[in-house]
């Protein structure tokens, strides 16, 4: 069972140990350093304790840290929208957790945020994401065509949303 708990009450250094995975950074954006340090880890709390980076979760199973979900939300015309980021350690893929993850993150949206809808940008070579995405109710509103650069190669880009209905 997933919960979603308040990321300041995680260490540092938990939040380093799981963070410092290439195969975690490279579905993420480029300013989610690599190697991350915990000094990465102390900046991206204080970050979050600041207030700008929108709404941020440790995401946690049995009481156990396995990774970080945020809502965004927009402004001006955009300010009914949020956006969705997550990511989970290597150690938890494929056990089921990003879904219930994304599930909690959405619900959080629409009944706490008064969020209309939700969406995510997702990395051509992320297909994992996109599975996630879609389970939990996503649609995948297009692709926007060589709009990512990543490593020195373009990639397409995928946007999906799912609306409070």
């Amino acid at each position: 069972m997933i919960e979603l708990k308040t990321i300041q009450d995680i260490s540092p250094k938990d939040i380093q140990q799981l963070a410092n995975n290439y195969a975690v950074k490279k579905n993420l954006r480029d300013s989610f350093p690599f190697p991350y340090s915990i000094e990465d880890a102390t900046s991206f709390l204080e970050l979050v304790s600041a207030g700008q980076l929108g709404h941020v979760f440790a995401i946690v199973s049995n009481n156990k840290f396995i990774g970080v979900g945020s809502l965004i939300p927009q402004n001006n015309e955009h300010r009914f929208n949020a956006e969705i980021g997550y990511w989970i350690g290597e150690l938890y893929w494929g056990s089921g957790y990003a879904t219930e993850a994304v599930n909690l993150l959405v619900q959080f949206a629409f009944g706490n945020l008064n969020m209309s809808r939700v969406y995510a940008y997702i990395y051509d070579f992320n297909i994992a994401s996109m599975r996630v995405l879609e389970k939990s109710g996503f649609y995948k509103e297009g692709v926007l065509r060589s709009s990512i650069i990543k490593e020195g190669k373009l990639y397409d880009e995928h946007l999906y949303s799912i609306l409070n209905q």
